[in-house]
């Protein structure tokens, strides 16, 4: 009798205990194929189901060595061997039972492809999948017979489904690799292009809706075409020579009618900081990786951040070096939300006129006239693009449809009409020369930012007698100790396993990282350093599968939106 015969008669001779009987079966054993471990037992049949890992040695995986032989190979077999299990697991799930009796799962991967801790691929070809098992149970009583049924067969069937090489589309592998290769390599030459984005001619850009990332299907569908004056070509490993518009750096603006695409196109961009799957649409759209896309938040809290640059002195005196609120207005918080993303080194902002704050992007000549700049102390936006791209290298990539005058600080215009895009740059240009804006420019110097060094004590995850307590919500939703973080203007965080990865992150690097000897800018890249060496499984106390790798500009997006959150700057 091998050990995983001895673990199902264990389970059998549980049947009708009190369902804390349980947790004898922790620990590992020897299923042939592979090894399985019984992490952590639920509680009863209504909490999280329990946590279980799966080890397949790289002789039994099979896997061939161009599926493992570089990192962003490794990454994409991984997020593949996921979906499969995710699809495996999903069929076998379900008994009989009380609460999550006969759950079977594991993390569900959007449309693109991180790495995740619930499908590992290692370097030698050796697999690792976390995962999640409901023990079934009658009220709470032990289901022993259906237990052992449901790890015995089911869960064995349908990891050696996911797992093993021999037992996967092959081809459907390869190309799910070879698109993710293809994507590295293409947002790697962008820099050295002068461009800050790539969109493949062929891609499908629109979504089905605003809450499902999937693209949308049918013959409405217009596939992208670059404009002649806008085309490059890039070479991929295994796509070959790929033609399609480059986003040139400086300040771009697309311009159109309403519903024409903008926004599609922007969103694409945003998201094209990430990899995708195979069929995605945007798995040829890549920008480059310190990309940030930024909007206006009313009432967010802001810790200390310089924003002296766009906003002036206040009524009353508020200090906009140092600047401090639990209420932010649209202005303020766009502003903060650019310079924290400066701060942490992004390279390219995203805006979008729909969700900025019209005074902060534009005063247009007749407001100027009204309203003298000595009782504004907003400088918008409009006159800080050009400077931010000149002297710090910072792009600007604009959806702009109400206000002509951007015209007189953009490099490149591209116009949008029924999802087709073309480049009128020239003719903005003719347009800003014949119907001058009359408007003065407010800008001024640049200022170098005011450092700020996060306070780790301020970090506070504590609720009750709990230390940590961190309940994700939603992707743009945390509970974080007693405090409810909100998200929704982080629009580059893409899965909630990112945002459980970043809440547990910073609770991890306190004291390390975030020691409150480190500005803000080190302290972030201390972390994410931190996290290379030593693993994203390593940022959750309990090794759980639910973690998503993530961005420096998400960890400081998440940790400015602390409301606790205290900043000192000399």
């Amino acid at each position: 009798m091998n050990e995983l015969d001895r673990l199902l008669e264990q389970l059998r001779a549980l049947d009708g205990k009190g369902y804390g009987a349980y947790k004898r079966i922790k620990g590992g054993y020897d299923a042939g194929r592979f090894r399985l471990r019984v992490e952590h037992v639920q509680g009863d049949p209504y909490a999280t189901p329990s946590r279980f890992r799966a080890e397949v040695g790289a002789e039994t995986a099979a896997f061939p060595e161009w599926a493992h032989s570089a990192p962003e190979r490794r990454r994409a077999t991984a997020d593949f061997v996921n979906r499969v299990l995710h699809e495996t697991l999903s069929a076998a799930s379900g008994s009989p039972g009380s609460g999550k009796s006969g759950e079977l799962r594991v993390l569900r991967p959007g449309q693109q492809v991180l790495e995740r801790t619930s499908v590992a691929v290692h370097e030698d070809g050796g697999v690792e999948a976390r995962f999640r098992v409901g023990l079934p149970a009658k009220g709470r009583r032990v289901l022993g017979r259906a237990a052992a049924e449901l790890v015995g067969a089911r869960l064995v069937d349908a990891l050696e489904a996911a797992l093993l090489y021999p037992s996967l589309d092959a081809e459907a592998l390869r190309r799910h690799v070879e698109t993710v290769e293809d994507a590295v390599r293409l947002r790697a030459q962008l820099r050295e292009r002068g461009l800050v984005a790539f969109v493949a001619d062929g891609a499908r850009l629109p979504r089905r809706s605003g809450v499902d990332d999937r693209p949308m299907e049918g013959d409405a569908v217009v596939p992208f075409r670059s404009p002649d004056s806008l085309r490059v070509t890039l070479e991929a490993p295994n796509a070959g020579a790929l033609s399609g518009m480059g986003v040139p750096e400086g300040m771009t603006l697309i311009v159109g009618g309403g519903y024409h695409g903008k926004s599609t196109l922007l969103r694409a961009l945003e998201r094209g900081v990430y990899d995708h799957i195979p069929g995605d649409g945007r798995e040829r759209v890549v920008t480059v990786a310190d990309a940030v896309k930024v909007r206006a938040e009313d009432g967010r809290s802001v810790a200390g951040t310089d924003i002296s640059n766009f906003i002036g002195q206040l009524p009353g005196g508020g200090d906009t070096r140092r600047f401090r609120t639990e209420n932010a207005s649209g202005s303020t918080s766009q502003a903060a939300a650019i310079v924290e993303a400066l701060e942490v080194g992004a390279r390219a902002l995203l805006l979008d006129e729909d969700t900025s704050a019209t005074n902060f992007m534009i005063r247009d000549g007749r407001m100027q006239r009204l309203i003298a700049s000595e009782h504004e102390p907003i400088t918008p936006f409009i006159d800080r693009a050009g400077q931010l791209f000149e002297e710090l290298g910072v792009s600007t990539i604009a959806v702009i449809g109400g206000s002509g005058d951007y015209f007189d600080v953009a490099d490149t215009v591209i116009a949008m009409k029924e999802y087709v895009p073309s480049e009128v740059t020239e003719d903005a240009r003719d347009v800003a020369a014949a119907v001058p804006t009359a408007r003065s420019d407010e800008g001024g110097p640049w200022t170098p930012l005011s450092e700020r060094f996060p306070d780790p004590s301020s970090i506070d995850a504590r609720r009750g007698r709990r230390s940590v307590s961190i309940k994700i919500r939603s992707r743009d939703r945390v509970s974080f100790g007693t405090q409810t973080v909100e998200l929704a203007a982080v629009e580059q965080m893409v899965e909630a396993a990112q945002t459980r990865a970043i809440a547990n992150a910073l609770i991890w690097a306190r004291g390390e990282a975030l020691d409150g000897s480190r500005g803000m800018a080190d302290a972030v890249e201390q972390l994410m350093a931190d996290v290379a060496e030593h693993g994203l499984i390593a940022v959750h106390p309990y090794g759980i599968g639910e973690l998503a790798a993530f961005r420096r500009f998400e960890l400081a997006a998440f940790l400015n939106r602390l409301r606790t959150l205290e900043t000192d700057t000399p």
